[in-house]
């Protein structure tokens, strides 16, 4: 969330940066209830000065509380209204702001849409096949080791199964990214996969986005996690942070979300399910140095790219692509010859103190110092299934089988998928 001083300090130029970025804010009714505020607290200290003077004077001649008392009595209630009526704008205000996405960084080019996405730069070379490439979900079906069909009968669309060798190359890539990221100094969380309101709240998936969770029903409301950013950046919630930043985190976890504005889209295979699986990188970072942070930590989620020796590229977002909660995001993109195209793997992205601000998180910048709102980061270090998808594509034979990249065959026992 906002800062609601800044805004209002600087309202102008917060409303053309929101207006780069796609992002709408009533300006009427935030205009008409900051000048409700600012008279509101007009009169309220005005009232209590009053109040103040009269119990000066009653101090100094207690025989005047008998005449005074009646005007006290006013004085009291007409500060209890202004106190109410404050506090009603107070919370109309907060609820406009939850609504209002994070201001762009200076850094971020300006644009519409995907189009205005810039490059930054790119690895390793697109493999070249003597046959035509197919999709993963081709190949893995082809294998025996991917079924939609019974998925669909037990869950519906947009669910799979995987078997055998390639339910095995899941837990396989999770075993790498999760030993890869602790070796790099995050420390691993296996977090909750049940979250409150508050917590979804936190991080920023509500109020906007509710109709992509999934939550439960009954007298208990609980929220699947979108992605394990909420559970593990909601860890230090309604907390100071006392020792030396950054802090890092990661965590694997089961994702849920209901694609809500996605039909049409990605209606065949692994690339946009109901549940998937990812490893998360998560920071919390000084505001001084979180735009370096943001680099290594994409840096980090791209080093699993490498490690498997996959064609990708580093994208930063134009400012009518990014999430809501994010000042800065890269994406990072990865070559799929099946689809002749790249596709998004991790999303890494700097929310400066914006969801700090909704979580209280704090740190103390030295000792004996006022704690301030910290800067969070996340990315995904990678999604699971799309490493798998990316894998399926990139290593495929044209017999069908799938060959192994050489730092995952000790977790998978295998060099290649074949038939299963």
């Amino acid at each position: 969330m906002l800062d609601l001083k800044d805004v209002a300090k600087n309202f102008d130029a917060v409303v053309a940066r929101l207006k780069d970025r796609g992002g709408a804010l009533d300006l009427g009714r935030f205009q008409a209830l900051m000048a409700q505020r600012k008279a509101l607290y007009v009169e309220l200290e005005a009232a209590q000065g009053t109040r103040n003077q009269v119990n000066e004077e009653i101090k100094l001649d207690t025989a005047k509380a008998r005449v005074l008392g009646p005007r006290m009595k006013e004085l009291g209630k007409a500060i209890k209204e202004q106190e109410a009526a404050l506090k009603g704008l107070e919370e109309e205000l907060g609820t406009l702001m939850m609504m209002v996405p994070n201001l762009p960084h200076a850094s971020v080019p300006t644009g519409a849409d995907e189009h205005g996405n810039q490059v930054v730069r790119t690895w390793g070379e697109r493999p070249s096949f003597l046959f035509t490439p197919r999709q993963h979900f081709e190949i893995g079906e082809k294998l025996g080791l991917l079924d939609f069909e019974r998925a669909a009968k037990v869950s519906g669309t947009r669910f799979g199964f995987s078997r055998g060798a390639l339910a095995k190359l899941e837990r396989a890539l999770v075993a790498l990214m999760i030993d890869h990221h602790t070796a790099r100094g995050y420390t691993e969380l296996l977090p909750p996969y049940l979250v409150t309101r508050a917590a979804m709240t936190g991080t920023g998936q509500l109020p906007k986005f509710e109709e992509d969770a999934f939550k439960t029903a009954g007298e208990r409301e609980l929220f699947l996690i979108p992605t394990a950013e909420v559970p593990v950046t909601n860890y230090h919630a309604d907390e100071i942070l006392e020792g030396p930043l950054p802090v890092k985190y990661c965590a694997f976890s089961p994702c849920f979300r209901s694609e809500a504005g996605s039909a049409g889209k990605d209606t065949r295979g692994l690339v946009r399910m109901h549940q998937f699986h990812k490893v998360e990188l998560v920071r919390f970072a000084r505001p001084e140095g979180s735009l370096e942070e943001l680099e290594e930590l994409t840096r980090d989620a791209a080093s699993i790219l490498e490690l498997l020796g996959l064609h990708h590229r580093v994208v930063l977002l134009c400012t009518g692509d990014m999430g809501f909660a994010s000042q800065k995001t890269y994406d990072l993109e990865v070559w799929l010859p099946g689809q002749g195209a790249f596709r998004e793997i991790s999303s890494c992205s700097n929310f400066g103190d914006f969801q700090a601000r909704r979580a209280k998180i704090r740190y103390r910048p030295g000792p004996g110092e006022r704690p301030q709102l910290v800067h969070t980061l996340n990315g995904s270090g990678l999604a699971v299934g799309r490493t798998v998808v990316a894998l399926l594509e990139n290593y495929q034979r044209e017999d069908g089988t799938v060959g192994v990249p050489p730092a995952l065959r000790p977790y998978l026992g295998l060099s290649e998928i074949v038939p299963g």
